[in-house]
């Protein structure tokens, strides 16, 4: 039996990166709840920075503003920071809605 999440989403690591400075609590299915600051995002994922006791492939559940809740799982981890992908593309509209929430500095804020 294979280890880890599978994916379904494609690798777009390479989309753009908003930098925010937002603090959320996650839930991990044996951890229980996981303290995570999240300093850039984008509509497939986000980069968290501080240590966590995750694996790649562990998945999280989270609340976001606009988004409500959804899963995430992580991809990459070294030096205190961790990347981790959505289980699903967050719309566009979404997205912009989420990043004016979440990101308290308008020039920091996506153009339109």
């Amino acid at each position: 039996m294979t280890a880890g999440a599978q994916l379904t989403v494609t690798d777009k690591r390479r989309a753009a990166r908003h930098p925010v400075d937002y603090k959320v609590i996650a839930e991990h299915r044996q951890l229980g709840d996981l303290h995570l600051h999240i300093v850039n995002l984008s509509a497939q994922g986000f980069m968290s920075q501080g240590e966590l006791p995750l694996d790649r492939g562990e998945r999280l559940v989270m609340r976001l503003p606009v988004i409500g809740r959804i899963e995430a799982h992580q991809i990459w981890a070294h030096e205190g920071r961790a990347g981790f992908q959505f289980e699903r593309i967050i719309r566009v509209d979404d997205f912009l809605k989420l990043v004016d929430t979440v990101q308290p500095n308008p020039r920091l804020r996506p153009r339109r």
